[in-house]
């Protein structure tokens, strides 16, 4: 894929967008029957969207008997997690057109599971975040996760029982991935620039990763070129990584666009929670467009630098030089800013994303037509419905670190620098 330089008044984001699924509810299987017959209440077929309603709605009417939801992106239907018995909560799940599924551990479980996890094996190469389809906490460890800190990790997870969480190797290392979609530059280190937005105060401005906001304050559209935006926060490590950059010229043009290519432009009129099962594309000046799914939510993520939690996992490939870059829903929404991961897109691997709702929350901005970010806590259905690793969870966790990997150099000569910390990304 091809990448151009953005003008300086008028910056349009390299991403990717899909035209929406249409779902077509389904409620009675005869016209003959009625509404009032709870029997025969049946599921509905939605989008990854309706979904993350749906689980948002059921987390909250269900209480301490939902345990997570997912979307079955084949039957395009909502999965719900329930514990205990109760013919109530199942004809609940089904008003909503959802599928209860029984299972043995609570939100509670898996939330005290992954404050463990945090006490005891907070081990740089490591992360964690809640599976709702295995009703577990998926732990994975980088290649240099061995010897004492292998053993203290496998004894950890052995120690929450049985059905309760899993380790496994993760391909490669987890670092964060500097540089991106749209490239951007400052202080030696190249990121992507993720999505414009509009601060509360009406200023023009764009988001991006938190470890690019902490390695320089100014940046520009092309290296050692004349800066364009000053952050003006940034959080990472820590509970996110993500950074607000506003455009130094108060007219500049920043339009809620993404660049796919060929010319081709998509609107980008909302923010949106992730919803496990959900696919989703990501763009990068690196690697370029990429597509996957959410596999995790509430993921936390100890680089080497730190810890990053309540992020969101999949199984999109990403390298250096992707970091900030955009993660789209298949309806064009904005879900995630790349932060970090491992592995590449020729053997694959696992990447993490700081989840937009968040992020515009906690920054005061709002992105597209919509008038902010939906589900504004940022957690939405997600947190209710995968996540366990709720308090804790966070794919990054004490990773923060935004080290500019050495890599970046030869992704576009910017190698960048987080604290002292030469960044694999």
């Amino acid at each position: 894929m091809s990448h151009k330089r953005v003008p300086k008044r008028k910056v349009v984001l390299a991403g990717a967008g899909a035209a929406a699924v249409v779902g077509a509810a389904i409620l009675l299987p005869n016209a003959n029957a009625s509404q009032d017959d709870k029997t025969d209440l049946q599921p509905k077929k939605v989008n990854a969207a309706a979904a993350a309603d749906i689980a948002s709605q059921l987390a909250s009417q269900l209480g301490e008997a939902f345990a997570g939801a997912y979307y079955d992106k084949d039957k395009q239907q909502v999965i719900v997690n329930v514990v205990g018995d109760g013919n109530d909560v199942d004809v609940d799940v089904k008003k909503a057109g959802a599928v209860a599924r029984n299972v043995k551990n609570s939100t509670a479980d898996l939330k005290s599971a992954a404050k463990t996890l945090k006490t005891k094996a907070t081990i740089p190469g490591t992360a964690w975040s809640v599976d709702p389809k295995t009703n577990e906490i998926r732990v994975l460890a980088d290649r240099t996760v061995t010897g004492e800190k292998w053993d203290t990790l496998q004894s950890t997870v052995k120690s929450l029982g049985a059905d309760t969480a899993t380790v496994k190797r993760s391909k490669g290392e987890f670092k964060t991935f500097a540089a991106g979609g749209d490239a951007i530059f400052g202080g030696g280190a190249r990121c992507s620039l993720g999505f414009n937005v509009t601060t509360d105060s009406g200023a023009p401005g764009f988001i991006t990763a938190g470890h690019c906001g902490v390695a320089a304050k100014e940046w520009s559209d092309s290296q050692n070129g004349a800066p364009i935006g000053t952050v003006k926060e940034a959080t990472f490590p820590g509970d996110g990584d993500f950074a607000l950059v506003t455009y130094d010229d108060a007219k500049t043009e920043a339009p809620s666009t993404v660049n796919t290519g060929d010319g081709e432009t998509v609107n980008i009129a909302k923010a949106a929670d992730a919803t496990v099962g959900q696919q989703v594309s990501r763009m990068g000046s690196t690697t370029g467009l990429n597509d996957g799914s959410v596999t995790g939510l509430d993921a936390t993520v100890n680089y080497p630098e730190g810890t990053v939690s309540g992020l969101i996992q999949t199984d999109v490939c990403a390298e250096p030089g992707d970091s900030g870059g955009p993660l789209f829903s298949q309806d064009g929404s904005a879900i995630g800013l790349t932060s970090g991961g491992s592995g590449d897109c020729t053997s694959g691997g696992e990447t993490f994303f700081q989840p937009v709702t968040t992020a515009l929350s906690a920054v005061g901005a709002k992105i597209g037509d919509d008038g902010g970010a939906a589900g504004g806590d940022g957690g939405g259905a997600a947190d209710n419905g995968g996540g366990a690793a709720g308090d804790d969870g966070g794919a990054a966790d004490d990773q923060g670190g935004a080290a500019g990997d050495a890599g970046a150099a030869d992704q576009g000569g910017a190698a960048e620098e987080q604290g002292g910390a030469a960044d694999n990304g």
